[in-house]
């Protein structure tokens, strides 16, 4: 990833546009002006980011999110904007929930559970040992303001993330989960030329370079580097996954998970 990359987001009550230190505090007046005429439950605004115990990056997603609303759902609307590439599996887990003294026996006792059907005392096991959240728990019994939350998907190639709930809201969501705003496409250019936003990404070199090129010059890293050639070229994409497995982008929010407009 190129160094200093500029990140900000439109809001999506005003379309005004910040950065990314500041987009959250923005969002949180409109949520609050909302509390005044907005129908009485419970809903939350979330911040998603990289994980930053591995790694930090410009890429983030304000969300608001119904206390109706199930893990699953959550889950799924990550998958879809940002990560689903083969049907991995993926979790939520809250580290200061596990205990201590849990061993390789316990897990297998927990598998057990699962292979029995008995899932509801596999999920308490697995969140007793891992801090693992289950699924079909409603958000309104995990979040409340100030919880950190790190998120995992793929076992394998990990994509992780961190989820921090800003702040807490007495009133409904107008759905499920609703994207306040997102990081728009990023100032990523050419590694070669530097002078044209880059397409297309080498998932071999990017882990030893930048190695980011525009149509063009795709041409040329594929004269040298035979694993692009054959299989290595993956688009790029405004996601923290990009490069990553077989990710090739998002189904939702498409008009802003593409290349930066050089002319915008």
């Amino acid at each position: 990833m190129q160094e200093n990359l500029t990140s900000e987001g439109k809001c999506l009550f005003c379309g005004k546009t910040f950065a990314k230190a500041g987009i959250n505090r923005h969002l949180a007046t409109h949520l609050k002006e909302k509390t005044e005429t907005g129908k009485q439950a419970l809903s939350f605004l979330l911040k998603v980011e990289t994980n930053k115990r591995y790694s930090t990056s410009p890429y983030f997603l304000s969300l608001w999110i119904d206390g109706e609303a199930k893990m699953k759902d959550v889950d799924r609307f990550l998958r879809d904007i940002w990560l689903e590439c083969c049907g991995h599996l993926s979790a939520f887990k809250d580290l200061k929930r596990r205990r201590s003294g849990y061993g390789m026996f316990d897990r297998m006792e927990a598998y057990d559970y699962l292979d029995s059907g008995n899932i509801a005392k596999y999920e308490k096991m697995m969140e007793e040992i891992s801090g693992e959240i289950p699924m079909s728990r409603k958000v309104k019994d995990v979040f409340y303001k100030g919880l950190t939350l790190e998120y995992e998907y793929d076992f394998g190639s990990s994509t992780e993330l961190e989820i921090t709930v800003i702040d807490a809201y007495p009133i409904k969501a107008d759905k499920k989960i609703v994207l306040l705003s997102r990081n728009e496409p990023l100032e990523i250019m050419c590694s070669i030329c530097k002078k044209v936003p880059a397409t297309q990404v080498c998932a071999v070199c990017m882990y030893n370079e930048d190695a980011v090129f525009c149509d063009k010059c795709a041409e040329k890293h594929a004269k040298k580097c035979e694993d692009f050639a054959d299989y290595a070229s993956m688009p790029v994409v405004n996601s923290p996954r990009m490069g990553v497995c077989a990710y090739v982008g998002g189904t939702i929010d498409k008009e802003r998970d593409g290349v930066f407009d050089l002319k915008s």
